[in-house]
C-alpha cells in the first residue's frame, strides 16, 4: 500500500484532519512531505492534542534507526497504547536494521503507546488500516469526553 493510498484512506474518517506541510505554508522544511492525523470535527488543527497517527519520509535529529533518509523508505506511526504494542511487536535486536512490513516499537514514542511499521506492504497493510481506524475512533472519543465536560 502506498502513502497515497493510506492517506486517503484516513480523509474518509468521519471528521478527520490530515495535514500535509508543504513549501510556503509556514512549515518547518523537516516536516515537509510527512502527513499528520488528526480527529478534528470543525477542520482546525488541534492545539492541545498530538496526532494519533503519522507517515514521515525522512530522519529526524532524534529518530535515525529506522534508516528513512534512504531512497524509497517511509514509515506509519500509530499511537495504539501501551498494552496494545505488546501484542503487536516482533522484537527486533537494537543492532539489527529495522526490517520492512513488520511492526516495531515507535523508536522515541513505544514507550507511550506508539507502533510503526516501515513500508507497510501485504502482510501489515490490513492492520495498518484497522489501527489508524481505532485510533480515530479513541481521538474521537477523547475529543467528545472534553468538549462534555466543558459544558
Amino acid at each position: 500500500m502506498s502513502m497515497d493510498q493510506i492517506i486517503s484512506a484516513v480523509r474518509g474518517f468521519d471528521g478527520a484532519l490530515v495535514l500535509q506541510p508543504r513549501p510556503d505554508d509556514g512549515t518547518l522544511d523537516i516536516a515537509w512531505g510527512d502527513a499528520f492525523f488528526y480527529y478534528a470535527p470543525d477542520g482546525q488543527v488541534p492545539t492541545t492534542v498530538q496526532p494519533y497517527g503519522t507517515i514521515v519520509t525522512k530522519n529526524y535529529p532524534d529518530d535515525t534507526t529506522c534508516d528513512l533518509d534512504e531512497p524509497g523508505r517511509w514509515r506509519v506511526n500509530v499511537q495504539v497504547g501501551r498494552d496494545r504494542v505488546h501484542e503487536l511487536v516482533e522484537h527486533v535486536p537494537a543492532s539489527r536494521r529495522v526490517p520492512t512490513d513488520t511492526w516495531t516499537r515507535h523508536p522515541v514514542y513505544g514507550d507511550l503507546g506508539w507502533v510503526c511499521v516501515v513500508d507497510p506492504a501485504e502482510r501489515t497493510t490490513p492492520a495498518v488500516l484497522a489501527l489508524l481506524r481505532d485510533a480515530h475512533s479513541a481521538a474521537r472519543r477523547r475529543y467528545e469526553r472534553r468538549r462534555a465536560s466543558r459544558r
